[in-house]
């Protein structure tokens, strides 16, 4: 995103923004809906979306502002070091997120399901089985379901996103190469193969409600299996948009061969969501 510009301030310091204020009020609202919506209160959805929106309008305009800043010659060498420490540090970030959703299957499935099953846990709950794909929980409590599998959609993901990481590395290598074009056509190629990706997972989702009965509420195994690949598939979303905007950017003529940091930015997100997902689909489908 620097212009890397020779003749820009030591640091720019910009002024006054209400980007940061308005983006806190809309994930708030965003974060109550989702609260509300999974809980089944009426008005959930509705409030969710709306939150969504906000988010995405003030997204928009914060990083609107922050490429024109770029564009017009403000920003040096340190603010370019500046946000690749910051996008550094928002991917650790995200570590830690999925970090905490895999320690919590984990801790479920080695730690608490063995125990809960025991001879001195029989008394409690005699009728549970402590199998963790496809188990039933005590009568009445979680209803019989079928646990999802790694073929063939998931399998088929995995190669999506894969040859997404390869794809859009070509593209990057082009743009360095300074051949826009090449860099154009195959970061749209990334882009479809991380929509497709997206498809499968809703069919996926839409297989396990319906024929599965598989849901959220399918005790641990569901709430875990749908918070990890639902978060992972936002995510996949998120760096879908973030590509989307590199795109039109690089249509637009903007970002050269030797500064495109918006561009490597989305790369390093995308190729996290990668890795992720690599990790998720050993761990969630086949364990």
């Amino acid at each position: 995103m620097s212009s890397n510009n020779a003749a820009a301030p030591y640091y720019f310091v910009p002024g006054p923004s209400k980007w940061p204020m308005l983006a806190g009020i809309s994930l708030l609202v965003t974060m109550i809906g989702a609260s509300a919506w999974v809980n089944d209160a009426s008005w959930g959805m509705g409030v969710n979306l709306a939150g969504i929106a906000m988010t995405l309008c003030v997204l928009y305009c914060w990083f609107g502002d922050a490429i024109s800043e770029s564009e017009k010659g403000m920003y040096s060498k340190r603010i370019d070091v500046s946000y690749r420490w910051s996008m550094g540090w928002f991917i650790f970030s995200e570590v830690m997120f999925f970090g905490a959703f895999f320690g919590a299957l984990f801790y479920a499935r080695t730690i608490t399901m063995p125990w809960l099953s025991d001879l001195d846990h029989k008394m409690i709950w005699p009728d549970y089985n402590g199998v963790w794909n496809g188990g039933v929980g005590p009568a009445g409590t979680v209803d019989s379901y079928t646990s999802m599998g790694p073929f063939p959609i998931p399998t088929i993901n995995t190669a999506l996103l894969l040859a997404s990481g390869m794809t859009l590395t070509i593209s990057h290598h082009a743009l360095q190469a300074a051949n826009r074009s090449k860099a154009i056509f195959w970061l749209a190629a990334t882009i479809l193969l991380g929509a497709t990706f997206m498809g499968f997972q809703a069919f996926e989702y839409m297989h396990a409600y319906s024929e599965l009965n598989l849901k959220l509420t399918s005790g641990i195994y569901g709430s875990t299996f749908f918070m990890l690949t639902g978060f992972h598939g936002f995510h996949v979303t998120m760096g879908a948009i973030m590509l989307s905007v590199v795109l039109f950017r690089l249509i637009r003529g903007d970002m050269s061969a030797e500064h495109h940091f918006a561009f490597e930015g989305a790369a390093w997100y995308w190729h996290f969501v990668d890795v992720v997902w690599l990790g998720l689909y050993v761990v969630v489908y086949w364990m």
